[in-house]
């Protein structure tokens, strides 16, 4: 008499899931968008939900540390990766649910984001056009909080569907239980309940507005409009002027390495903006809805003059302060001596210490 299937604790017997496929002393390169040279001892390929529960049933994997990898698009590697990398190839877009007042639209977490914000457009669904041309993965997306141009991730979230890296249980999360912040999330931090290190976005769903407003505040933007006498811009029109504003002052990952903008724009209260601006007249700011002000980063670091400084083959991008680039194979260190050395010179000036983005690993 055969012998029946093993049952791991989350029900799903071991002979159902084929066997996983891992790589070995992966070069990460051509996986990280700064360009970055490091080795992963181990990499596996999570085309699907399941592929979580392989990794999480594996004898040796299960107990191993985990590095979830979407895009690489927010990574600054300074050394190799012993822990099993997890690649997010999560594929495919389609639209859940109509209901009066939104579309329900949910994406794998392996898609190109910009691909999402075109599908939706494509589709007629409005509201992540803001957004065109970040770079990276729909599921690095809420992890970061993304945002441009007045929207932010969290805005047009419904939930985010994610598997545990203990048990290889599904849950959906909605957006208020996140903990949505400027660039942050519960998904980045592993303290006080964070599912940093403990769970995989697999899919996540998008709540995009019946009817649609557009969302015009920023100078780009109202430059645009200015230019083009178009007063009430269609969403395939803010989307257009987003993607030409985007693409004339930032560079192409795949032409010069970068990680988008290197540092977030800081947040002041209205008395530390006043004072600010008290000594430089001519800082780039914004006023935010609860009283606070948001200060343009790139706008201090062009003023301290980093604008296409190098150390080693890292530099700061020569259209825009706010870029570092991958200049000349560029290691993860001299990365991070250029951001400090940044970070430094821009606290001495305005009493301002920058915070990246990017992870540093």
């Amino acid at each position: 008499m055969s012998t029946p299937p093993q049952t791991p604790s989350n029900g799903v017997p071991h002979a159902v899931l084929p066997a996983l496929q891992v790589e070995t002393d992966v070069n990460l390169k051509p996986y990280n968008t700064f360009g970055l040279p490091a080795v992963a001892k181990r990499l596996v390929r999570i085309r699907e939900a399941a592929d979580v529960r392989r990794v999480v049933d594996h004898p040796e994997l299960g107990r191993a540390p985990k590095f979830v990898l979407g895009g690489g698009s927010n990574l600054v590697l300074t050394r190799d990766v012993d822990a099993v990398v997890l690649k997010v190839e999560i594929p495919g877009i389609r639209l859940l649910e109509e209901r009066d007042d939104a579309w329900i639209v949910e994406a794998g977490a392996g898609v190109v984001w910009h691909d999402l914000v075109t599908w939706t457009l494509d589709h007629g669904y409005s509201g992540l056009e803001n957004m065109a041309l970040i770079p990276g993965t729909v599921g690095a997306a809420p992890v970061q909080n993304v945002g441009a141009y007045g929207i932010e991730v969290k805005d047009r979230l419904e939930a985010v569907e994610v598997m545990d890296l203990i048990t290889g249980r599904p849950a959906l999360l909605p957006a208020d239980v996140c903990r949505f912040g400027y660039r942050d999330s519960v998904f980045k931090h592993s303290d006080f309940g964070g599912l940093a290190g403990k769970s995989v976005i697999t899919h996540v769903r998008f709540r995009l507005p019946k009817p649609w407003q557009p969302v015009l505040g920023y100078l780009e933007i109202e430059r645009k409009m200015a230019e083009t006498g178009i007063s009430a811009p269609t969403p395939r029109q803010i989307y257009d002027w987003i993607v030409a504003v985007r693409r004339a002052k930032l560079p192409d990952p795949a032409v010069i390495g970068n990680a988008g903008s290197f540092f977030k724009n800081p947040v002041v209260t209205a008395e530390q903006c006043k004072d600010i601006i008290g000594r430089d007249p001519g800082i780039v700011h914004y006023p935010m809805p609860d009283g606070s002000v948001k200060l343009a980063a790139g706008w201090m670091i062009d003023a301290c003059g980093w604008k296409g400084k190098t150390v080693g083959g890292a530099a700061v991008y020569d259209k825009q302060a706010l870029v570092l680039v991958n200049k000349a194979d560029a290691r993860g260190a001299e990365v991070v001596t250029l951001a400090r050395a940044i970070q430094e010179s821009v606290y001495g000036r305005f009493g301002i210490r920058l915070e990246p983005e990017p992870v540093v690993v």
